[in-house]
């Protein structure tokens, strides 16, 4: 993409990325009617603590962070969460772009999975044309159920 640069995120890169965190999931947060989900209680000290246990990537725009990714890799699957773009880059292949690289990043990994909740059908839907397939789904209340998809190294 032009003028945007993708890379590895460090720790100082953590308050920018909880920021555009906060700012991505309040769309999802509507959807559900629930302001308390994960990504915007997350404070910055648990972010911080993420960073010792997961890969981050983040997408610069003008030396401002405008997407990211996070992923961490077990027993040969590589979990894959929290992909963020800021709306005003939506829909422009930055999704796509940190999705492709942030794959790339775990080579051996086998397997790549995610979640998303069930309402989410653009989620749902990009992940399918990036070749993840629901496996399982989990009911966490009565407005929600997680949907988990999978992507196999080919």
């Amino acid at each position: 993409m032009i003028g945007i640069e993708i890379a590895g995120a460090s720790v100082s890169d953590a308050e920018a990325i909880l920021a555009l965190q906060k700012l991505a999931y309040r769309s999802e947060a509507e959807i559900y009617n629930d302001f308390q989900i994960p990504p915007l209680t997350q404070t910055l000290a648990e972010l911080r603590e993420d960073f010792k246990k997961q890969v981050f990537l983040k997408a610069v725009a003008d030396a401002r962070v405008v997407g990211s990714v996070r992923m961490f890799e077990k027993h040969g699957t590589a979990f894959i969460g929290r992909l963020i773009v800021h709306p005003d880059f939506q829909n422009r292949g930055l999704g796509t772009a940190l999705m492709w690289r942030i794959e790339s990043e775990f080579k051996s990994s086998q397997r790549f999975e995610l979640f998303t909740g069930h309402k989410s059908e653009k989620n749902i839907r990009f992940y399918h044309r990036l070749g993840y397939s629901m496996f399982r789904e989990e009911k966490v209340s009565d407005a929600l159920t997680m949907v988990y998809m999978e992507k196999l190294r080919v």
